[in-house]
């Protein structure tokens, strides 16, 4: 059937498709829907306008079948090839036409012969088997994305950014005003990670000392700058800030920080011995004192316990070798070398126990805790056993501990001390409840049996009975106080 002719020429000069423009949001499945309409409509005409035969070429083959669509593709390119080498012969080859892409399916094949051939492809995917799309124009981005690439941004626009995460250039703030303005916008959001990016912007971009004063008024990003150049390591700024701010005792502190970078004994003892003149508060002067006098200490113990062991003169330093240097030790790991290696050496010599006492003072409990774990160590229980034994003035003999004889088993027992020991101090436990519970736990059986015969409970110590051996000696001796009849027993 065919059209009228006005309504013809209407439709080939009329379009279904949208011409492109850059303010374009569509995406490519809007494009793709109006090719597909475009591609329905010339579907229609061809079917229109072809009728029900059946067309061949002039070699008898059905016109759309495969295999003249092969040689129809093979002539064509033929053609064009003969056509291009033919232009380029003549010199033309400026104003010559690019050659065109040739599909493998014609048009026909296509609209007719895709219900009755499974295997054909559809328009879209023969298209996107050419390289048709290679030269199709790249879509431009929407105007929303482009402004995440404007610099046009007021102070509080960029931190809100920066809190997002997104990429702002700071270099726009040039002014004074702005910057400072910007570091307010930064100190309002309390975010710390915008507040630094915008503080390293104005340590780079400020002279030092107009930093300085305007944060001198702004106590938050003061605090997160003097951080940030503390943990940067960047010392002379911090100092520098220090002093603008007339933080005397901290700039001291932090010039006294210095020596952990020191790694030359004799340099690191120097540089103490210059940190006792800084302005420090009292109590820490104390310490700079202490820390410069044991390093001075060890220096010397060192020294002198290097040549006997090398000499192999001192027989515990060939019997417990040393596993490391006691220099920059903490004083609590020195007070314990020295009761290991010199407990019995006077109060005269530097490495002497009671001598780093009575120096650095160090109190009973610490001084007792650390002495106690290294003679237990070396398993010296006479040493043990003078820790704790005092007099009176009369002369009379006892024994004391100030941290609690509790404690003093339980480090014994870590040590591997024998049972005769630990009984010793399990009875000098005072309070009876603990006395008993580590008795059981380490099996010292006499204390518990004693202690159920103080208490006059027969119910317990019947049952503790059955605890012990068949034919022990507990055995024997319960038995015996079982059986004492001038003992009045409660139950």
């Amino acid at each position: 059937m065919s059209r009228p002719r006005a309504d013809e020429e209407e439709y080939w000069h009329s379009s279904k498709c949208r011409a492109f423009t850059f303010d374009d949001e569509d995406d490519e499945l809007c494009q793709l829907k109006e090719s597909k309409r475009a591609v329905n409509s010339l579907r229609d005409i061809v079917d229109d306008e072809e009728d029900e035969l059946e067309k061949v070429s002039w070699s008898g083959e059905p016109v759309g079948s495969i295999s003249w669509s092969i040689k129809e593709t093979a002539s064509s390119s033929s053609t064009s090839l003969e056509g291009r080498d033919s232009s380029l012969q003549k010199g033309s080859s400026s104003n010559a036409a690019l050659p065109k892409q040739v599909s493998s399916y014609s048009l026909s094949s296509l609209f007719k012969g895709r219900n009755k051939l499974p295997s054909l492809q559809s328009l879209s995917d023969a298209l996107s088997d050419t390289g048709v799309k290679n030269y199709a124009p790249e879509l431009r981005r929407p105007k929303a994305e482009y402004k995440d690439y404007s610099s046009d941004w007021s102070p509080k626009d960029t931190v809100r950014r920066m809190q997002r995460g997104k990429v702002c250039s700071l270099e726009r703030f040039r002014s004074l005003q702005d910057k400072l303005v910007l570091l307010d916008e930064a100190v309002a959001g309390h975010d710390g990670n915008v507040i630094t990016a915008v503080l390293i912007f104005l340590k780079r971009t400020l002279r030092r000392e107009i930093l300085f004063r305007e944060l001198e008024v702004r106590q938050v990003a003061l605090c997160h700058l003097i951080h940030f150049l503390k943990e940067t390591g960047e010392q002379k700024m911090l100092l520098d800030l220090l002093r603008f701010l007339d933080r005397t005792e901290e700039v001291a502190l932090s010039q006294y920080r210095e020596h952990l970078n020191i790694q030359d004994v004799e340099k690191k003892r120097e540089f103490l011995k210059g940190c006792i003149g800084l302005p420090f508060s009292p109590e820490d002067i104390s310490h700079i004192q202490d820390h410069y006098t044991l390093l001075e200490r060890q220096i010397i113990i060192e020294a002198n316990d290097r040549r006997l062991e090398t000499a192999g003169q001192s027989e515990i330093f060939q019997k417990y070798p040393r596993k490391a240097s006691i220099l920059n030790m903490p004083l609590v790991t020195t007070l314990f070398y020295s009761c290991f290696y010199h407990y019995t050496e006077a109060e005269g010599t530097f490495s002497s126990p009671t001598n780093l006492k009575k120096t650095f003072k160090i109190p009973d409990k610490q001084y007792v805790l650390t002495a106690l774990a290294a003679r237990a160590k070396l398993r010296a229980w006479e040493d043990v056993d003078a820790l704790f034994t005092t007099k009176n003035w009369l002369g009379y003999t006892k024994k004391k501990a100030p941290i609690g004889f509790h404690r003093v088993v339980e480090i014994l027992q870590r040590n591997n001390a024998p049972v005769q020991v630990l009984q010793e101090y399990v009875r000098l436990v005072e309070d009876v409840e603990t006395r008993l519970n580590l008795a059981t736990k380490y099996k010292c059986h006499d204390v518990v049996i004693d202690t159920y015969r103080d208490l006059k409970d027969r119910i317990q110590l019947m049952a503790y009975k059955c605890k012990v051996e068949r034919g022990s000696a507990e055995e024997e001796k319960i038995n015996s106080i079982l059986n004492n009849t001038q003992i009045r027993w409660k139950n």
